[in-house]
């Protein structure tokens, strides 16, 4: 009965429901997976192939123009394929050329399109993919404005004839303190229930520290000069606030199908970030701004949009998020990210300052639940998922969650975590029910967000 009212509902929505029931991509009796990569302009193109699949040819297709953003993405696989640890075994073949969207649809060698970057006109790339009848592995953000959206909602119902699927990578669901936040947050005994909270006090917060200049994979990272170009990268609303809107839909209602009726937005801004031309050089190793970045340059310096915080009820909880783009963090430190969960009986919160080592660390308050609930939650209840799981009580009253070194994989290592759960939905056929409404409420948050900011201006 379940099953049949979350399909109808699915149906009213305008998702087919053979998206969610298709077959799976077989080779006798084995999966067999060939990954095509689209012009690859984001290093995360590169970070899905950081590991090898079983079932996925190591025959790697690769359809882009000419130039750096292709020459870095090669040597990013050949890094891999060279490094002294678990190297991989990627075969990469190369077309190189203005018509390489053409090639790769007339072609298909591969039946998983994987795309990064250049978000004004990835939502064009997957269109085109899934009406060809090929599955789309992409990076955040599926799209950047509203314009977009509409294309997005047409794409997931292409899908769904085609029967082919699309899915957005969230990385930011296998790191592993938010994994625990949202596992403490669902046993009542300890967390009670999310409160509604207030514009002043949100039931939920999500804010993160990103720089654009840091290291990847062990080097330098080298962004192109169109990645400051807010109309192709998009603002701090629509790009890095993907993967937070997305972990407050995650944690807050774990497998439930939302919609966009759920979401009431209330406030929103961006602001920018800039940087002079010896920055710009640093980060991009381009001589000077590009022509297309002259309408962002005051007083010699690259104004970037890059910053965004928004605050939005989702089914009467209060969420706010917030992203801040510096250019490069100080000397031993990283990105940075903070969580608050608002429960009736407790607070989680992930915080990842200099106390912390710049590495994220789950407290929990107790503002109602009594310690001994909270031990029997971490070290019996969970302690199947996740053997090892310490507490510690500090001066201030706050207990401090201790997780053994080996959860804490790392960024680049949840893309292998989350192309695993893909192949296993190829295998399968299907996504899970909640996943494509809730992509498409997601990115109804964001843009929507974009629009109230705008306005601002």
């Amino acid at each position: 009965m379940r099953r049949l009212l979350l399909l109808t509902l699915l149906s009213l929505m305008g998702i087919p429901t053979a998206y969610t029931q298709n077959k799976g991509i077989t080779a006798g009796n084995e999966p067999l997976f060939r990954f095509m990569t689209l012009d690859p302009g984001h290093f995360h193109a590169g970070l899905v192939h950081k590991t090898m699949y079983p079932g996925v040819d190591p025959t790697l297709y690769v359809y882009a123009p000419e130039g750096p953003e292709l020459q870095d993405h090669l040597a990013r696989i050949k890094g891999y394929n060279t490094r002294a640890e678990a190297p991989t075994s990627w075969i990469p073949k190369v077309y190189a050329g203005e018509d390489y969207l053409r090639k790769m649809l007339q072609k298909q060698p591969g039946n998983v399109m994987v795309v990064a970057g250049k978000n004004d006109q990835k939502i064009d790339y997957i269109l085109k993919a899934l009406g060809k009848g090929i599955h789309v592995y992409a990076d955040k953000p599926l799209v950047i404005d509203s314009e977009g959206y509409q294309k997005l909602k047409e794409a997931y119902q292409i899908a769904g004839k085609k029967e082919v699927l699309l899915l957005d990578i969230m990385t930011e669901r296998f790191e592993i303190t938010t994994l625990l936040q949202r596992e403490l947050s669902q046993i009542p005994e300890v967390f009670g229930e999310l409160e509604e909270g207030s514009p002043e006090n949100p039931a939920i917060t999500k804010e993160s520290v990103h720089h654009f200049f840091k290291q990847v994979s062990g080097a330098p990272l080298v962004r192109p000069d169109w990645f400051f170009d807010v109309k192709k990268e998009g603002t701090g609303i629509v790009d890095v606030t993907t993967h937070l809107v997305d972990l407050i839909q995650w944690e807050a209602f774990p497998d439930q199908i939302l919609d966009t009726a759920d979401v009431q937005l209330y406030s929103s801004r961006i602001w920018k970030t800039s940087l002079t031309l010896e920055e710009f050089k640093q980060v991009t190793q381009k001589p000077s701004f590009s022509k297309e970045l002259l309408q962002y340059q005051k007083e010699g310096n690259l104004e970037v949009m890059s910053n965004g915080e928004f605050q939005y009820t989702l089914r009467g909880k209060h969420a706010k998020v917030s992203v801040i783009w510096n250019f490069q963090a100080p000397e031993g430190t990283g990105d940075t990210h903070y969580s608050m969960m608002r429960g009736t009986l407790a607070n989680l919160i992930i915080r990842q300052g200099k106390e912390e080592g710049f590495k994220p660390v789950l407290y929990v308050q107790l503002v109602g639940s009594s310690p001994q609930n909270l031990e029997q939650a971490l070290t019996k209840t969970l302690q199947s998922r996740y053997p090892g799981l310490e507490l510690q009580q500090l001066p201030s009253g706050e207990y401090k969650v201790l997780v053994p070194d080996h959860y804490h994989t790392g960024h680049e290592a949840h893309f292998a975590e989350v192309t695993k759960n893909y192949l296993h939905y190829l295998s399968t056929g299907s996504l899970p029910l909640w996943e494509v409404p809730n992509t498409l409420t997601k990115y109804y948050t964001t843009t929507e967000a974009l629009k109230m900011a705008r306005k601002g201006f």
